[in-house]
């Protein structure tokens, strides 16, 4: 049973651990892509998007997708799919895209804006470095109530 007080917490932890290098992975990506990346005009194939949440009580967020296709300058012809893109672009227009050589489908349509991604990233890191802060409390708090009881639960 005191297992369970502490493989839970530490399951969680590890999620959050994980989840924040996806974060930070993502930002220095984009971050190289728009620093170092190389520019191509891209076609919108396809606007879509997607809603989450419940609705009722719950907020529903949505979410918008874009299908872009551009020719690399050795001549291949790349087709990507992005997330959180301009709602004003639609299917049909031209845009800018910037990618890195060696990653090509990995490209992105997001104007540099990097700021905006340092304060986003930062801001998940918090909430992610509070929840994983409650897991940790979490953990010492079982730890002095089991080291005071004997194990046996009050």
């Amino acid at each position: 049973m005191e297992l369970l007080f502490y493989a839970v917490p530490g399951l969680m932890i590890a999620g959050f651990a994980f989840a924040a290098y996806l974060l930070v992975r993502r930002a220095r990506r984009l971050r190289r892509t728009w620093t170092h990346g190389l520019t191509a005009e891209a076609r919108c194939l396809r606007m879509f998007t997607t809603t989450s949440g419940g609705g009722g009580d719950t907020s529903v967020h949505t979410t918008v997708h874009h299908v872009y296709e551009f020719t690399t300058r050795e001549g291949r012809t790349v087709r990507f799919e992005e997330e959180d893109g301009p709602a004003t672009v639609l299917e049909g227009d031209f845009v800018t895209v910037r990618y890195l050589p060696e990653l090509p489908q990995r490209a992105t349509a997001l104007p540099p804006a990097p700021g905006r991604l340092a304060v986003g990233t930062g801001f998940g890191l918090v909430l992610l470095g509070v929840a994983g802060s409650f897991c940790i409390g979490f953990i010492v708090l079982a730890h002095i109530i089991f080291a005071e009881s004997d194990g046996l639960l009050p």
